[in-house]
């Protein structure tokens, strides 16, 4: 009979059924051929992938007429011929890592040893090389030579491809504009990353709220759970950038109808500029009184007469809201007007007809 197959062939096919413990997989015959469910379950026993799914599988052998085939050749399936076919198709291939030697680790793939240099052991979170000694790692053959007796092998190369691989399918379903659900997955001063499958995405300060946030830990923590639109990705770098703001309603919606042009209100000092104080009106909402309209010196550090938190009586001059700027003036007291009044009748009398009173000059504007 005619051997369809030969060790350590590769082919791309497609899932038909998922039982228990075997995946079957179509190969256009008259009886399927299958693979071992646990090499696609994680430790909980669940498997990433399902019916209909295409899935790449190395042919491993054949018994009672059923083909079985791998994601991996592991150690008992190693023979020389299968070890040098998995080389020249790039098949993966198990082994346990016997010991730490000069430059690396001895890899045992069956009965055959193997070398992987320390570079090539573990990708990005790398443990200690006496961690890996006893362990059972997943590797490609890197070099073959003299029939087998030269062996080096590589295990970065395999996570390295699959990290690409779960990249890009994090990126088929993590684009901009996609509303995404992570966990905080740890907390920095210009923002949190938050966890998405794995994948760490930055969420900015700027972007948590339209709310100024301060301090990143008095709204989130880590392990906690949130929502937020996708504002940025650039896979190439994999960088992504997350916004929680961009879910909430703009606080600018319908503020010139709550705020028109003439709205006496006490609002809080939120911060003070030099050409002027801003002040609170509603959350995330900030009108400016600038300094002309104040009453000091020209020249006045603005910083030693105001504080932020305190309050201060604004009458609204007018909206912009597509700039989102709101321009103020500082309300003047009945008894403040009741002053500069008496003061100005006081002195209208005065020989050169006119005495100079920034106050009443402000009452003037």
């Amino acid at each position: 009979m005619k051997r369809l197959y030969e060790p350590g062939q590769m082919i791309e096919t497609k899932i038909v059924a998922i039982t228990n413990d075997t995946i079957f997989i179509d190969l256009g015959l008259k009886s399927e051929g299958f693979v071992d469910k646990a090499e696609l379950a994680d430790e909980n026993g669940n498997v990433s992938v399902k019916e209909g799914d295409s899935i790449k599988v190395y042919f491993a052998g054949s018994s009672n007429e059923e083909l079985h085939f791998t994601t991996k050749l592991s150690g008992q399936k190693a023979d020389k011929s299968v070890l040098e076919n998995a080389y020249k198709n790039g098949v993966p291939v198990e082994g346990a890592v016997s010991q730490e030697i000069k430059g690396g680790f001895e890899v045992m793939i069956g009965t055959t040893r193997a070398f992987c240099p320390y570079s090539q052991m573990g990708y990005r979170q790398r443990k200690e090389p006496a961690e890996y000694v006893g362990t059972r790692q997943t590797f490609k053959i890197t070099e073959y030579k003299n029939e087998g007796k030269n062996i080096i092998v590589s295990n970065r190369v395999i996570l390295e491809e699959q990290a690409a691989a779960e990249l890009n399918k994090l990126s088929q379903s993590i684009q901009v504009g996609a509303v995404v659900k992570g966990k905080v997955k740890s907390i920095e001063s210009y923002g949190a990353f938050i966890d998405l499958n794995g994948f760490q995405a930055l969420l900015p300060v700027s972007e948590i709220s339209h709310v100024r946030v301060e301090d990143v830990s008095s709204v989130l923590k880590v392990g906690q759970e949130v929502e937020a639109k996708v504002i940025k990705a650039d896979w190439a770098h994999e960088r992504v950038s997350l916004s929680m703001k961009e879910l909430e309603k703009d606080p600018w919606d319908g503020i010139e109808e709550k705020f028109p042009a003439g709205t006496e209100i006490e609002g809080v000092i939120s911060r003070v500029a030099d050409f002027g104080v801003f002040i609170n009106l509603a959350p995330a909402v900030d009108g400016l009184v600038h300094i002309s309209k104040l009453n000091v010196e020209r020249n006045t550090n603005l910083k030693k007469v105001y504080k932020a938190g305190d309050k201060l009586a604004v009458v609204v001059d007018s909206v912009d809201t597509e700039e989102k700027r709101i321009s103020l003036s500082p309300v003047v007291s009945n008894e403040e007007q009741d002053n500069a009044n008496d003061y100005l009748k006081s002195h209208s009398d005065d020989d050169d007809g006119y005495s100079y009173n920034p106050f009443a000059a402000l009452l003037k504007k």
